[in-house]
């Protein structure tokens, strides 16, 4: 079965996973979803994420959750930009998660970049996601 929105997918498995209480959770690996793990674990948001082959010879994303205290250190996850409504932002209007205490993770020219990035280089692009 093919998929419409791997990104979606993904935030789905994470959200699930910190809601059971897992330690890690396993999606399938693509270039995109390694560019989002990326900023996450920059931020702080995971512990990390490593690739391996799984069964069948498909590449796969091992992503380590992260919680302080026995909470989940990612409280809110939520996809902006979908398949069907594409959210687009120039670097002037792209928006504060809860006034700089999340970030939005925003694809863009120079690749994929957390919104405070993003303002640093000057550049906007599509929502992909928030993150508080």
């Amino acid at each position: 079965m093919t998929m419409s929105d791997p990104i979606s997918d993904m935030i789905t498995r994470i959200r699930n996973g910190q809601r059971a209480h897992k330690s890690s959770i396993s999606t399938p690996a693509s270039n995109m979803r390694g560019a989002v793990l990326d900023v996450l674990q920059k931020e702080g948001f995971i512990r990390g994420y490593t690739k391996d082959e799984s069964i069948a010879g498909k590449p796969s994303f091992e992503v380590e959750l992260k919680y302080s205290e026995g909470q989940p250190v990612i409280v809110e996850i939520k996809r902006i930009s979908r398949p069907g409504r594409r959210v687009y932002s120039s670097v002037g209007d792209i928006p504060r998660v809860y006034n700089g205490l999340g970030i939005s993770i925003i694809s863009t020219s120079r690749g994929v970049l957390s919104d405070i990035e993003a303002r640093k280089q000057n550049v906007g692009g599509e929502i992909l996601c928030r993150v508080f």
